[in-house]
């Protein structure tokens, strides 16, 4: 019965986790300020939020919390802030369904980044959902779109890989918890962003809407996930997580019509099958593992 309790509450979670990720595209385009002044104000929030947590789950070992996350840390904080301000210009340039399609590949990613750096081998289902995936992220890309787009879709290229190398990163050294590095990661972004943004410009409904950008999108989210994996398979987690892809269009699409492409509902589609299909296939193995090597579960998800 306590089981059960826990499943459901993982679950319950998840599915929160998944709700926070996607209001990323809502905020972007709700907050009318530029990309370096919303990254400041975001990394702000959102590391005050992680940091005041970390420091009450860790209490008089703060510190220590931090130094056990080694050089694997840093690296983490790098690529993190690196992801993030990828991912914020990539919104802002490119329709935020194109983007989530971009985002959806990241696990695919991570396989080939995890087999060139860690030579860490994946079955042959994550790699045939791989391809399946690249496939669809090429139907979205338009060579012919105007510069602005192109830019969001290298910004997005860029923003996935970077989350791609900090999961192998993740994974390598996964006794360690990187949640201090997520808080790092905050407030590297707000020092990259200060020397081009206006902070002393943001109106007070716009500093509203970027505190619930910091709190409750990164900081909230994070925390929902980094919960809820705890208490269900990663499988599970990987595919209520996925969630967040088809949501993040979808509120953009109501609050503000931004009505996702032809070409972003067909390529949006196959890589979400990819994802649903190559995690139903490792749960099944994982019912039913004779004859099969068990895989290593995802690594949790960077933060964002």
């Amino acid at each position: 019965m306590h089981q059960d309790k826990d499943k459901w509450l993982g679950t319950l979670l998840i599915v929160a986790s998944a709700f926070a990720y996607s209001l990323s595209g809502y905020f972007t385009r709700l907050v009318d300020h530029d990309v370096w002044t919303i990254l400041f104000w975001r990394g702000i929030f959102g590391g005050v939020f992680l940091g005041a947590y970390i420091a009450w789950r860790h209490r008089r070992d703060l510190l220590g919390s931090v130094r056990a996350m080694g050089w694997p840390g840093l690296w983490v904080t790098i690529l993190s802030a690196t992801a993030t301000i990828c991912f914020i210009n990539a919104l802002r340039l490119t329709p935020v369904a194109d983007v989530m399609t971009i985002h959806a590949a990241i696990p695919f990613m991570t396989a080939v980044l995890a087999l060139v750096i860690a030579g860490e081998k994946e079955d042959w289902t994550t790699w045939a959902a791989s391809i399946a995936a690249l496939a669809g992220v090429a139907i979205i890309v338009n060579p012919q779109a105007p510069a602005g787009h192109l830019a969001g879709y290298a910004f997005a290229v860029g923003m996935a890989l970077s989350y791609a190398a900090v999961m192998v990163v993740i994974r390598k050294n996964r006794h360690v918890s990187m949640l201090p590095a997520a808080c790092l990661s905050a407030f590297l972004c707000t020092f990259v962003a200060l020397p081009f943004a206006s902070p002393a410009h943001v109106t007070t409904t716009s500093l509203f809407n970027l505190f619930l950008f910091g709190t409750v999108q990164f900081g909230l989210g994070l925390l929902l996930m980094t919960t809820g994996t705890r208490l269900i398979s990663a499988t599970r987690s990987a595919l209520i997580g996925s969630m967040e892809n088809p949501l993040a269009p979808l509120w953009v699409w109501l609050a503000f019509s931004e009505q996702p492409s032809l070409s972003a509902w067909i390529g949006g589609s196959i890589v979400m099958a990819a994802v649903i299909t190559d995690v139903l296939v490792k749960s099944a193995r994982k019912r039913n593992p004779a004859g099969d090597i068990e895989q290593m579960p995802p690594a949790p998800q960077p933060s964002r």
